[in-house]
């Protein structure tokens, strides 16, 4: 006997019934992206490495520890995507969509890949929806892309959810900040981690992001980037708080929360669930605003923000709401004899030609375990047929979720299961 083969660790299969609350957090994505008015995209999943080295940082884990890396047989160095805005940046400069149109707004859903230690919702095959606007320095662009997530995590009925808000400020604000930071952090310096002390030299701002408790309380005391924003910076997060109060967004200043990734600018934003099955993985999704990331790659001056949604953790906390989103059969057709086999599956074709969704098990047998089948499937009718069936062309349209059955003929099954009242 050949020896059973696993799946890779930290990428994972998904099967019914968790595929189910999956496809509903896909669907209300999809509807809000529509209502906002954001297109779809799809990207590869492997892209050339320097693009997230040049985009994403080097000083960051993500490049230095986490991605998939390989080299293909031209000798390429290919990386598979730990995230979503370097390629919908790359795209969006190849086909020179900017001279097409004087604003793009892209949503996207698929597969990121990071080779990091593994908890709840955190996983090193991973799923994300994210939505990118190109095009709109203005703050209100900013507010719109938190208030899509704020429609999208109403929609899913998730309570719980808190904005987190900041400024990393830009080029002409950010240098100060950086040199304050480095003083603060190196007379602590024996305090940090190793990877820290690394960050130190690096980028100062990626000790933020560290989990290890003792550089998380040297981070505390360290100054705030808020303190040290250029007046445009400053009246540019002025804005955009403003405007989140004019549309009733609750938000919380955090001024520790950098983001994972180098190309932010100014507006940066988490939203953190408080629900304790998620542990320290409790970020179900941010972004921010990039206004340097397309020209960074060899494009025009464009600017640009967006954001990015956890799929798995978005899922597992919509799934502890005990709801089904287990879709169910319109019919399940059972057969009473063998003879009736033909018939049942041409009848089954014929129904589902024109839209309905009907059960069959072709393997027949007895009639009561059928119909246990079909009370199992959760079906809102089932037909039984037999040879009296087949002769008189009707049959018994039986509702399975209440209600009196009604003898119809076969032309009449698809209006009765249109009405949702079979007919006598």
């Amino acid at each position: 006997m050949s020896q059973k083969i696993a799946g890779v660790k930290g990428m994972n299969d998904i099967l019914p019934p968790d595929i189910y609350v999956w496809q509903h957090v896909e669907a209300v994505a999809r509807d809000v992206f529509r209502r906002f008015g954001y297109a779809e995209i799809r990207t590869p999943m492997v892209e050339d490495t320097a693009l997230f080295v040049r985009t994403v940082g080097e000083s960051t884990d993500i490049v230095g520890k986490e991605m998939y890396t390989f080299e293909d047989k031209a000798g390429r160095s290919l990386s598979l995507r730990p995230e979503g805005t370097a390629p919908a940046a790359r795209a969006y400069i190849e086909h020179a969509v900017y001279n097409l149109e004087p604003i793009t707004r892209w949503s996207y859903f698929g597969p990121m890949f990071r080779y990091e230690r593994m908890k709840t919702g955190r996983y090193r095959q991973f799923f994300q929806a994210g939505a990118e606007a190109f095009g709109v320095s203005e703050p209100a662009q900013d507010v719109e892309v938190i208030d899509l997530v704020w429609q999208l995590l109403k929609d899913l009925e998730l309570e719980g959810v808190t904005l987190h808000l900041n400024s990393l400020g830009d080029d002409v604000c950010r240098p100060e900040y950086q040199k304050r930071l480095v003083a603060h952090f190196s007379a602590r310096a024996s305090e940090l981690c190793a990877d820290c002390q690394v960050r130190l030299q690096r980028n100062p701002l990626r000790i933020f992001d560290c989990k290890n408790p003792g550089c998380q309380e040297v981070a505390k005391g360290a100054p705030s980037v808020l303190e040290f924003l250029c007046a445009p910076c400053r009246a540019h997060f002025e804005e955009v708080q403003r405007k989140l109060g004019l549309l009733k967004l609750p938000y919380r200043l955090n001024p520790q929360m950098v983001r994972g990734l180098d190309y932010y600018t100014r507006t940066a934003f988490e939203f953190i669930a408080a629900d304790p099955s998620l542990g320290t993985a409790s970020a179900v999704g941010g972004g921010g605003r990039y206004d340097k990331l397309v020209r960074s790659l060899g494009g025009p001056e464009i600017p640009a923000v967006g954001m990015a949604l956890g799929l798995d953790r978005l899922c597992l906390l919509v799934s502890r709401s005990k709801k089904s989103f287990a879709p169910t059969p319109d019919l399940f057709v059972a057969t009473v004899e063998a003879s009736a086999q033909d018939e049942a599956s041409r009848l089954v074709s014929e129904f589902r030609r024109i839209g309905f969704w009907v059960d069959f098990d072709p393997r027949g047998g007895s009639l009561k375990s059928q119909m246990k089948r079909a009370d199992k499937s959760g079906a809102r009718f089932a037909l039984v047929l037999g040879a009296q069936e087949l002769s008189s062309r009707t049959a018994e349209l039986k509702p399975l979720r209440g209600g009196e059955p009604g003898r119809v003929s076969f032309d009449e099954i698809p209006a009765a299961l249109r009405s949702g009242q079979p007919k006598g």
